[in-house]
């Protein structure tokens, strides 16, 4: 089995179990902590990716050198250091970050949070926890980039979804048997969080080659890397933006309960991302190894595959939850008034995620070739074009006008972004990526979800719907997956294999 293919199986089993344990407590969690409780979490997941920018572009400067570092003799050394380095950076930003937000907890409560139930006390409590739990997992995101650039997906995954289990579990029988407050939900992510940090360091600096000398600070490798991650810096201040700023606007201008229905509908239709992170996370350290030997044929089958690949994985799902959604929420919560309040938003958010996730291999191959300018001007430009409209469409139509900015913002990279990318990246290869890679999928996807939807009546018992979804889901997958060559080639040497062959 190729590294990449153990890499995508290994992070997609992984990151798909995360993400559908996830998915299956949040109900639970709703139901003892209450909507507006769930409102705050998805406050704090926002805040989150806004203080990502901290991160300044150097996890996945790791993540790239490692690669480079890795398919390179003599490198242990550097490699160590450079860990170091870096480790002492995060660490120090995490601290500074949780005590800030710890400091800055009564304010946040009193002058920007709207709860109706929640008292201001017992928000603030849960802000300055969640800022303590912050400092306990920032480092974490660096030692992910390390092993990602290693090639120890299979490891990280696996201890990912081990912490991961045990901090879902983990919480519903704390909110269960404990305490059905936010305050003791939190206090039990926070030590999860410090114990997954440290054994996801522990497992990096296992993976090292061993050096001739103690690991130590050296600015000189932090020199080596600095136009890299200040690129990423960059992109990632304007992704931060497009992603986030609805949700900050939102927060100050609707009801925490109604803040909580759109949080619910973007963590279902974020899913699409924990399917597609685990492919570019494979796909990533592969590209960088072959633009250092400047394989380019080898380099454009492994990129159009990768997008089949996504476009098979993420479009039949996405097209479920637009048309669907309705359906899936009333199923998954068992709760009518949360349908019927965030169906619409979880049908555009889902648009848009798709969207977003289709370029994500494209991105990551301008990472890997250490091009970051495209990104940062692309993200600039779309912000100033549309930021108004995240302002004005989210006062006047709330969630729904929020999501219809998030399908604009992705289909404007989409259209303009990949074609520039492809002006300097794999030139002729644009219209194959349109036609093949991303079209053929899509339209048998929609095909046959579209005949479900619009010829069938959908049943009232839960069992009947989720037998019916299944079989939808089933169905649009199979369309998908004969419509892209490269995965359909693939899917019938899996099932039908050539004597000799090796599977």
């Amino acid at each position: 089995m190729s590294i990449v293919r153990r890499n995508i199986i290994a992070n997609v089993a992984g990151r798909g179990w995360s993400a559908l344990l996830s998915l299956a407590v949040i109900p639970v969690y709703i139901h003892f902590l209450g909507i507006e409780a769930y409102g705050l979490i998805g406050f704090f997941l926002s805040l989150m990716a806004v203080l990502s920018l901290l991160d300044l572009g150097l996890g996945t400067a790791l993540n790239r050198q490692f690669a480079q570092y890795s398919a390179q003799s003599g490198k242990a050394r550097e490699m160590c250091d450079l860990l170091r380095t870096l480790e002492i950076i995060y660490w120090l930003i995490g601290i500074a970050i949780g005590a800030t937000m710890a400091a800055l907890a009564p304010v946040v409560a009193a002058y920007w949070i709207k709860p109706q139930q929640l008292t201001t006390e017992t928000v603030t409590q849960t802000l300055a926890m969640l800022g303590i739990a912050v400092a306990f997992q920032w480092p974490r995101a660096l030692y992910a980039g390390g092993l990602m650039g290693m090639q120890r997906q299979v490891a990280f995954n696996l201890l990912s979804s081990i912490t991961g289990t045990v901090n879902s579990v983990g919480g519903v029988l704390v909110v269960w048997l404990v305490s059905p407050t936010i305050q003791a939900f939190v206090a039990w992510s926070m030590a999860i969080s410090l114990v997954d940090t440290l054994l996801t360091g522990l497992l990096l600096w296992r993976s090292l080659p061993k050096a001739s000398a103690r690991p130590a600070f050296n600015r000189q490798l932090l020199a080596d890397i600095w136009r890299f991650a200040a690129g990423m810096t960059g992109i990632s201040i304007t992704s931060v933006i497009q992603t986030q700023l609805d949700k900050m606007i939102l927060v100050k201008v609707l009801p925490l309960d109604a803040f909580g229905y759109y949080s619910l509908a973007w963590r279902v239709a974020d899913g699409l991302r924990y399917l597609v992170g685990p492919i570019s996370a494979a796909f990533f350290p592969r590209f960088s190894q072959f633009l250092l030997i400047d394989n380019l044929q080898g380099l454009a089958h492994l990129y159009h595959r990768g997008c089949q690949l996504i476009s098979v994985v993420v479009l039949p799902l996405a097209v479920v939850l637009m048309l669907f959604p309705y359906e899936l929420l009333l199923l998954w919560t068992q709760d009518r008034s949360i349908a019927e309040n965030t169906h619409l938003v979880l049908s555009l958010l889902a648009a848009g995620a798709a969207l977003n996730a289709l370029a994500s291999l494209p991105y990551a191959l301008q990472l890997a070739s250490g091009w970051t300018q495209l990104s940062l001007v692309v993200n600039t430009v779309s912000i100033l074009l549309l930021a108004p409209l995240v302002y004005f469409l989210s006062v006047k139509y709330g969630g729904v006008g929020a999501a219809i900015v998030w399908v604009i913002v992705n289909a404007f990279y989409v259209l303009v972004g990949l074609y520039l990318m492809h002006r300097r990246l794999l030139r002729g290869e644009l219209l194959r990526w349109y036609r093949v890679d991303i079209g053929q999928p899509l339209l048998a996807a929609a095909a046959v979800a579209g005949v479900w939807k619009w010829s069938m009546a959908f049943p009232e018992t839960a069992w009947s719907s989720l037998l019916s979804l299944i079989l939808v889901a089933a169905t649009t997958l199979a369309a998908a997956i004969a419509a892209a060559p490269e995965i359909r080639t693939s899917a019938i040497r899996w099932l039908i294999p050539t004597p000799g062959s090796v599977k």
